[in-house]
């Protein structure tokens, strides 16, 4: 299997109309898999039912938050691992670092090994 890519025409950021436009290959998403799906996937190759498939993949939606939430990092084996970041205001002083510098906070994926493996070894072809 390959990535499909597409040629992509982009301005520089921060550029007034967009500056010196250049080409860039971009990814083209070849579809979507959603829960049912993965958890017949995985059926067929383990000896646990898709339905109980499913009702794992269900508890770690309601696990994961809840964890992260806690301030844990989140590590999935070989798929990888969860962790909060936040962004916040700079002060001047350490004593000044409250709740109310913070800006907005996201969820990080580092990807695991098998996962990294995979990014090694993708053909791409453009369409």
């Amino acid at each position: 299997m390959a990535i499909n890519i597409k040629a992509t025409e982009k301005g520089q950021p921060g550029v007034a109309g967009g500056g010196e436009k250049k080409f860039y290959a971009t990814n083209m998403i070849s579809g979507n898999i959603d829960i049912e799906e993965l958890s017949e996937k995985i059926a067929l190759i383990s000896t646990v039912s898709g339905a109980d498939t499913r009702a794992v993949l269900y508890a770690l939606i309601d696990v994961i938050p809840s964890e992260l939430s806690d301030g844990k990092s989140v590590k999935l084996g070989d798929i990888g691992s969860f962790r909060i970041s936040v962004s916040s205001e700079g002060v001047e002083t350490a004593d000044e670092v409250n709740a109310n510098c913070v800006r907005k906070s996201k969820i990080l994926f580092t990807p695991g090994k098998k996962l990294k493996e995979m990014l090694t070894k993708l053909k791409y072809h453009k369409m």
